[in-house]
């Protein structure tokens, strides 16, 4: 093939690839000019992990394998696929091994080539910058965006409807508004004032038309418009109600209510009203605003553990109130107590759906008979969670089990047995109880006792190696063939798990290495940094393991805030088909490293070269 004519198709394949997609025609041919076009038979090898690579490649025909250190087939990749570039980016070492599984042709770009394409076009900056973004939206209303503060799925009606069945719409629905519509095209928009003005005060009789009255060819706002826009108009023009139209089709609606809500919800004012909650059905009206605190919070571009720690702010704030109206109507406690938190609200991590998980540690001087006043607390406290929207835990891991509400030295020979006898239920629920925090009560009652776990944990090999192979039970969703490995069939098919495919996969391998390196941190963003610092991994597997998580965990709320959005509830269940190009090549990068950081772990006992 002619060198014209290899380049004219080398130029045609990149512009159906990202980011060179976004390249100017210019730039384009010098980039077209600097790849070096490879041909592998089937079954060689295109390099091996840990020697130097000199670039990136992009697979122009056939397929790829890429198999882990420990000889582990990660995934197999095709045409469009790019490869390589992790290990170059990190320090120049291949983190994998590469083969060709039949004739490919691959395209090898340099590394100077891409260091200069990464620092001069955003779009590759974004593309191959795998840690989370630097900056942080500010919570001013003026720089969101409409898409994430309207209403979507707009209630409509027919410009020849009665204003009386508008009306009757209108106070069903619990809204102010309807878009008026026809061959689904806006036409207009009718208000609750339209009704008092246009209608009542004019004395028209209920058998007007929504026509006659409405607001017709109203003014709207694009999902890309800023909310500063919003303001802009409503000030200027007096208006409440402002229609969001995209391609000719309306795709919400943003009201004064929905600024006034969005402003009036934060952390800050949840805590404060959970504080001084008297019920539990006050505090089930405060919670239910988490998932639209959950959303601004996403809008804002709020890191994830900020994200979530803030939410569990919540959850803590909304226990203690419980644990103190338990006192309160059961009389004083007998003795010193501890009311712990274990899962995702233990680890700080809960999101805009959770159970609870929870359990109590009694001083030793406590009677059978003062136990019995802790187990009418922890029902009290367990139905007040369960009742602001903390379901009740599947598992009975709960403070009202009596299992679990326990003293200080039964504590101690529970942790005692799981590590000396670590049979599959010592590993489970060793895992759930090393995620332990001190919510509400004496925190000196666990402050020894998880010292001295860690540290006899730690030193039983055997007891590590079961908690190792405990957490490699759940695998990222990765499909060899197609990318993802979807669920097959029921409500989420076509989805994946983020929670147990995502999150989980990440939190187990976090509290391995909190375990052998007896470290306190709880977190599993916290636990991977210390695990960092303390040499318990690689800097290099460290920072990776970090950005694969905080993307998994990003992408996790990011979903969960478009559900809400969408008026849905939030769940962890997430179509790939969703996602843009971009977002599922880094959504897999990310699995991967998760399943390479789970081979290290399981062949090596966490250690990473």
């Amino acid at each position: 093939m002619a060198k014209d004519t290899r380049a004219d198709a080398i130029r045609a394949f990149l512009d159906s690839v990202h980011p060179y997609d976004s390249l100017p025609r210019d730039e384009l041919t010098q980039v077209v000019d600097s790849f070096s076009r490879r041909e592998y038979p089937a079954g060689s090898e295109i390099y091996a992990a840990g020697e130097p690579l000199k670039g990136i490649f992009l697979i122009k025909r056939g397929a790829v394998e890429v198999i882990d250190r420990n000889g582990e087939l990660v995934s197999i990749l095709g045409p469009r696929n790019t490869f390589g570039e992790r290990g170059l980016l990190r320090d120049g070492l291949a983190l994998t091994s590469a083969r060709a599984t039949e004739d490919s042709v691959i395209l090898m770009l340099p590394e100077a080539e891409l260091k200069r394409l990464i620092s001069a076009s955003p779009a590759f900056e974004r593309f191959f910058n795998r840690s989370r973004p630097a900056e942080t939206r500010g919570t001013d209303l003026s720089t969101l965006k409409v898409a994430d503060l309207m209403a979507r799925n707009p209630v409509t009606c027919q410009p020849d409807d009665s204003v009386q069945e508008a009306a009757r719409i209108m106070r069903d629905k619990h809204i102010s508004s309807l878009v008026v519509t026809r061959n689904d095209r806006l036409v207009g928009i009718l208000t609750t004032r339209d009704l008092a003005s246009r209608v009542l005060a004019e004395g028209l009789p209920p058998g007007t038309t929504v026509g006659e009255v409405m607001t017709a060819d109203p003014l709207t706002l694009s999902p890309e418009s800023l909310g500063s826009d919003i303001l802009h108009t409503m000030l200027e023009q007096r208006i409440g109600h402002l229609p969001v139209v995209e391609d000719g089709k309306v795709r919400g609606v943003i009201t004064q209510t929905d600024l006034t809500r969005f402003q009036a919800v934060s952390t800050a004012q949840l805590v404060r009203d959970a504080a001084i909650a008297d019920t539990p059905e006050e505090m089930a009206q405060i919670t239910a605003r988490i998932p639209k605190l959950l959303m601004q919070l996403v809008a804002q571009n709020s890191a994830h553990e900020v994200v979530t720690r803030l939410i569990t702010d919540i959850a803590d704030t909304v226990t203690r109130r419980l644990l103190k109206l338990a006192e309160a109507e059961l009389g004083a406690p007998p003795v010193p107590y501890l009311w712990l938190a274990c899962g995702s609200q233990g680890r700080q991590e809960q999101t805009g759906v959770s159970d609870q998980d929870n359990c109590i540690i009694l001083d030793d001087a406590a009677t059978d008979d003062d136990r019995e006043y802790y187990l009418k607390l922890a029902k009290f406290v367990s139905d007040g969670l369960n009742a602001a929207g903390y379901y009740y835990c599947p598992g009975e891991m709960m403070a009202t089990n009596p299992r679990w509400c326990q003293p200080r030295r039964v504590w101690r020979r529970y942790f005692s047995r799981w590590i000396d006898q670590p049979d599959p239920e010592a590993q489970m629920l060793a895992s759930v109880m090393f995620d332990l925090r001190p919510i509400g009560g004496a925190p000196a009652l666990f402050r020894d006792l998880q010292t001295e776990t860690l540290e006899a944990a730690s030193k039983n090999s055997i007891f590590v190696a079961h908690m190792i192979s405990n957490s490699l039970k759940h695998q990222p969703p990765l499909g060899l063939l197609r990318g993802f490995a979807t669920i097959r069939s029921g409500e989420y098919k076509n989805h994946i798990d983020m929670k147990l495919g995502g999150v989980v996969p990440v939190a187990d391998l976090a509290r391995v290495y909190a375990l052998k390196g007896r470290l306190t941190p709880v977190n599993t963003r916290a636990r991977l940094e210390a695990a960092e610092h303390a040499g318990v991994i690689s800097v290099s597997g460290a920072r990776d393991l970090i950005e694969a998580y905080d993307l998994i965990a990003r992408l996790r709320l990011e979903n969960q805030a478009a559900l809400v959005r969408a008026g849905r509830k939030p769940d962890n269940f997430l179509a790939p088909s969703d996602l843009s190009d971009f977002e599922r090549s880094h959504l897999r990068d990310a699995f991967v490293v998760v399943r390479t950081m789970q081979s290290a772990v399981g062949h090596r006992g966490g250690a990473l070269g």
